[in-house]
């Protein structure tokens, strides 16, 4: 695995171009020339700490306004303009590309101006937390990292810790956002009279490219807490057979909990949520063996996979769970799994240009 003091060491030296950059944005205020590409926390917290002309959205209406400034499309940019590339989730690269295309100054990052200016622009909460779950937990990444089955998984582990430890998105050049691939890959063996159920299932997504890719499956479980994805499943997914729907989240023990229900895809259990949500989990209300197993649920994952030991430990499926949401979930999600049955081999993929949408893979042996 990398070495995280290696890797901070290197960040902290600035190219004489980006030194420039960074100056001539610190120094542009009051003469129309500084914006923020992206409307999102990062943005958000940027615009906080300095005074910035607008924001950068293609997709915004005209004449949009956010955060008390003017949202502009990128061909509408005053010449000079400089601009802060903010997006860091899933196409930060893109948005890199599109800002060079413009012939404006920059792109500069919002990694840039946090090494420039520690004391004046706080890292993104991904970084600092990947930062403090390494320096306490630096041995269990070591030892998942040994753990995996293969020298893509550890290549990708050590590229998606350059980049949680700096927010540099320039690391991830040699990754693509590829969607259709995530959560099925060959490696899987995925074949005729797959049991699959689908934790997280949002609006029947990946549930359609499973049964297109695997016809002849014979069961589907999907678990879909929010009322109004649901209805978008069920409308998506009209076509295919043998799926049952539940319209409850999965966790460790079966009740109810408060769910944010109105972030789309990102939609979670959160103490913050305003909706009350019937919350069950897998052992208890699936009785039939199940092969495929696939997570994406927000951060909840070690919750729903607490609530899954009986069919992990007797049925031994074939397991796809998001890792991403919080640092500390890739070695805990790792130890939990491997704690209960040490005869899964360990594989980790990435599907964007940036730090979200991790799967580890846990396939029998």
């Amino acid at each position: 695995m990398i070495d995280p003091a290696e890797v901070l060491g290197k960040w902290d030296q600035l190219t004489p171009n980006v030194s420039r950059l960074v100056d001539l944005f610190v120094s542009a205020e009051g003469i129309g020339r500084r914006y923020l590409l992206g409307r999102n926390e990062h943005s958000q917290a940027l615009a906080k700490a300095i005074n910035v002309d607008g924001f950068v959205d293609d997709f915004a209406p005209v004449g949009a306004v956010w955060n008390d400034k003017p949202v502009l499309r990128g061909e509408d940019l005053p010449i000079g303009a400089i601009v802060v590339n903010c997006s860091m989730s899933i196409r930060p690269l893109s948005a890199h590309k599109r800002i060079e295309n413009l012939g404006l100054e920059g792109p500069l990052t919002y990694s840039d101006l946090c090494k420039t200016f520690p004391d004046r622009f706080v890292l993104p909460d991904f970084v600092l937390e990947t930062r403090e779950d390494i320096r306490v937990n630096q041995a269990r990444w070591e030892a998942m990292s040994e753990r995996f089955a293969d020298a893509t998984s550890r290549q990708i582990l050590d590229d998606l810790l350059r980049y949680r430890l700096t927010a540099d998105y320039r690391i991830m050049t040699p990754y693509k956002v590829r969607f259709e691939d995530q959560y099925f890959e060959d490696f899987l063996g995925l074949g005729s009279n797959e049991v699959f159920v689908d934790a997280g299932g949002f609006d029947g997504d990946t549930t359609q490219l499973f049964c297109e890719r695997n016809p002849t499956y014979r069961q589907v479980f999907f678990f879909e807490p929010s009322s109004i994805n649901l209805e978008k499943a069920k409308a998506r997914l009209h076509r295919f057979r043998d799926i049952e729907f539940f319209p409850t989240g999965v966790s460790d023990a079966v009740g109810s909990l408060w769910f944010n229900a109105d972030r789309g895809s990102s939609s979670s259990i959160s103490n913050l949520g305003s909706t009350r949500i019937d919350v069950t989990t897998i052992d208890e209300q699936i009785n039939s063996k199940v092969t495929f197993i696939k997570m994406d649920l927000e951060g909840w994952e070690l919750k729903a996979l607490t609530g899954s030991t009986r069919h992990i430990l007797e049925d031994h499926p074939k397991l796809a769970i998001a890792v991403y949401h919080h640092s500390s979930d890739f070695w805990r999600i790792f130890e939990f799994v491997t704690g209960l049955r040490n005869d899964y081999n360990v594989f980790l993929r990435h599907y964007t240009e940036g730090w979200s949408e991790t799967v580890m893979f846990f396939v029998p042996s």
